[in-house]
């Protein structure tokens, strides 16, 4: 919590006769742990420009919709592809990309240099191709290179951060991504109507440049595992000592590729599957993240025809998301700084505890839902929806962030106390459950909307959504004996 003075780390032999690389003193500079705010503040800022570049890829593409149903002379429903498989990458790349940034000789950079080159390469072809299949197929690709900023992020900001202060870090990525959501829709939309669909497109292209000059020049490794490993190369190097080795290089002996083939693929299946409380959450957050994505379907079928806005003016409407999560990110801030932050620092109380703040959230979706669905009439101002919007993702950051700290924010932090070993398998397994449902509600949005109307298609939503208030409560109530009764679970 303070900074104490330095104490010298001495080394440690293992039975082999080997010696540990470890760091030097408790404040040595090269852990992350030590690094100053100011430093541990750029880095976070840099995953944030990250971060949004690779969300506003996703839907900029709906303000293409339009052009590209016109040009290739197919449905909206097969337009709405282009969004849906970048979104259901999001969660495949996740299950390949966390593995492989745990392994030490690899690390966190890597994985985000070489993934965020292909991404910007891809893009390049994604505004110029004149095949459809071709665009749905880098769409796909995208999605997929882009996914480290989403799975590897928040490891990032955990290398860095005190387990308490680490709701800090992962709000301001949440944050993050929320403006990709909102700006894409905006900016995309104004740049469509003056220059045509291609435009968005190579707009993301533009994005990408400068932070992809930014993320290769100044972003520093921050895995321990990995540092502590190339020190003792340097070390062995200098002194011709073959003995001095990190614990990190023996652990790596150790790791066989079934292994990791099985933590990344099978484990995030299993706990799901074998854990009610996993499972819930999994369902529970997916589908919210789901209802999000409803909005590039419905928001064209209530600006433009009931208030008469265009393809830029509805792109501004999704700013109302923005202001939502604004609004939550000070509270969740406030909450932090003058509640959960001192009660920890009394003594950790049971996992559930952290679940009060998703409960909240968990009766704002339903109600900004509701509100949305019954006040989007042209005898009532476009504010009043915009308002419920905004109420919807108030709920929507409280329920993300808490799990992160993405299951959701009180629903995040719940799964890697309750279960800390498996913490990887558990958010990747979350990952792809909330990007599959996602992908999936772009698809079936339009026909959903189509047959029932705006009205009655947000409020069946709105409807679901508030089944979930129970199964939060229920989770807050005997999650303790849910999880004695786990396998998975520590208590």
């Amino acid at each position: 919590m303070e900074r104490t003075k330095s104490i010298p780390v001495a080394p440690q032999k293992t039975t082999e006769g080997l010696v540990l690389v470890d760091w030097y003193t408790t404040d040595d500079p090269a852990n992350p742990q030590n690094w100053s705010s100011n430093k541990k503040g750029f880095v976070v800022f840099i995953l944030c420009l990250y971060t949004c570049t690779v969300y506003c890829a996703g839907p900029i593409y709906a303000a293409s919709s339009e052009g590209i149903v016109e040009y290739f002379g197919i449905s909206p429903v097969a337009a709405s592809l282009g969004l849906s498989l970048y979104v259901l990458a999001y969660g495949i790349g996740d299950i390949l990309f966390s593995p492989l940034s745990e392994i030490p000789i690899i690390g966190r950079n890597p994985i985000y240099y070489l993934t965020f080159i292909v991404f910007w390469v891809l893009a390049f072809p994604t505004a110029i191709i004149n095949s459809f299949d071709g665009l749905l197929a880098l769409r796909f690709w995208m999605g997929f290179f882009g996914s480290p900023a989403l799975a590897n992020g928040g490891a990032t900001i955990g290398d860095m951060f005190s387990l308490i202060f680490i709701p800090y870090g992962l709000s301001w990525r949440v944050l993050s991504a929320w403006c990709g959501l909102a700006f894409g829709p905006l900016i995309g939309g104004f740049a469509a109507m003056a220059k045509g669909w291609r435009w968005p497109l190579w707009e993301v292209v533009w994005m990408a440049s400068p932070v992809l000059v930014i993320l290769l020049c100044l972003m520093p490794e921050t895995s321990a595992a990995t540092i502590l490993l190339r020190r003792a190369r340097r070390l062995r190097k200098l002194t011709g000592e073959s003995r001095l080795q990190s614990q990190s290089e023996i652990d790596q002996r150790n790791m066989s590729a079934s292994e990791i083939l099985s933590t990344a693929l099978i484990r995030p299946m299993e706990i799901m599957l074998k854990d009610p409380s996993i499972f819930f959450v999994n369902l529970y957050t997916g589908y919210f993240y789901g209802v999000f994505y409803t909005f590039f379907e419905v928001f064209p079928r209530v600006f433009p025809p009931i208030y008469g806005f265009n393809l830029g003016q509805t792109g501004l409407a999704f700013l109302s998301c923005l202001v939502g999560v604004i609004i939550a990110l000070l509270a969740y801030f406030a909450y932090l700084r003058w509640y959960m932050i001192p009660d920890n620092l009394k003594g950790f109380r049971e996992q559930e505890h952290r679940l009060v703040p998703a409960i909240v959230g968990s009766f704002l979706l339903p109600i900004g839902l509701f509100m949305f669905a019954w006040t989007a009439d042209s005898n009532i101002h476009w504010i009043a929806p915009l308002i419920g919007v905004a109420i919807f993702c108030t709920g929507h950051f409280w329920m993300r962030t808490f799990t992160w700290a993405r299951v959701m924010q009180s629903l995040f932090i719940y799964l890697p106390f309750s279960y800390p070993q498996y913490a990887a398998s558990l958010f990747a397994g979350n990952s792809i459950w909330r990007s599959g449902t996602a992908s999936g509600s772009v698809v079936f949005a339009r026909p959903l909307f189509i047959n029932l109307g705006v009205h009655r298609g947000v409020t069946l939503l709105a409807g679901l959504s508030a089944a979930g208030i129970a199964g939060t409560i229920a989770i807050n109530t005997f999650g303790k004996q849910l999880r004695a009764r786990s396998k998975f679970a520590q208590s």
